[in-house]
């Protein structure tokens, strides 16, 4: 999957380990890795083991994002739950090291994981769902076009703690509004020459959603 700034190909520890364990340890504390079930690792050897061991089986189907300016591997997200039967897929383990946060790259390597889940798998739901205190994570879904469908209480139990896991999901019938939002987000024609944008993906995503519901600005149809 190649975009602009980025691409997303399945993951290879001999490939990505190095790279992606380097752009971790960029952190000054492993704070992102709160949420996660798995990290933070000390050493490569330890990361590299993890790799071997949880990222080379078909669900989940982890894969590596690839920043294109400078071919290194800067974060990792992957397809879970894959259910063709139902056609319905989660996204989840996503991991951006600190080179990728708060980048052009977070939100373009989303839109082609989307793209291809609704393009060319013909998938009808997808899924996103995360830690319940994750405020981060539960914006993010949000800002990225999902729509919040309800809590699970006390659903699982992650590094000693309680877990109550959000879900969030969008349907193939809301994927060509939400698509065109994130184009119009991604075009270089959004962003000055400081990089600054000039329409929120938020904004773009939330009309989309709107619009495709049939209902307005002041919420009546």
């Amino acid at each position: 999957m190649t975009g602009r700034v980025c691409r997303v190909e399945p993951i290879d520890p001999d490939r990505h380990a190095a790279d992606l364990f380097a752009a971790n340890r960029a952190a000054p504390d492993g704070r992102f890795w709160t949420y996660l079930p798995y990290g933070p690792f000390e050493t490569l050897a330890d990361y590299r083991a993890w790799m071997d061991k949880a990222c080379l089986g078909d669900d989940p189907l982890f894969h590596a994002i690839i920043d294109q300016a400078t071919g290194k591997a800067v974060g990792v997200a992957s397809y879970l739950r894959i259910d063709p039967k139902v056609a319905s897929i989660e996204v989840g383990h996503i991991n951006y090291a600190p080179p990728m946060q708060r980048s052009l790259i977070a939100t373009e390597c989303m839109y082609l994981m989307m793209a291809r889940v609704f393009d060319e798998l013909g998938y009808r739901r997808y899924e996103w769902k995360c830690n319940a205190a994750n405020e981060a994570s539960k914006r993010a879904a949000v800002r990225l076009g999902f729509t919040y469908e309800g809590t699970f209480r006390q659903m699982s139990v992650v590094k000693g703690r309680n877990r109550d896991t959000a879900w969030f999901s969008i349907l193939d019938r809301e994927w060509p509004a939400v698509k065109q939002a994130f184009q119009a987000w991604l075009s270089p024609d959004n962003f000055a020459a400081d990089g600054s944008q000039k329409q929120r993906l938020s904004d773009l995503t939330a009309a989309a959603l709107r619009a495709k519901s049939g209902m307005g600005s002041d919420g009546m149809t």
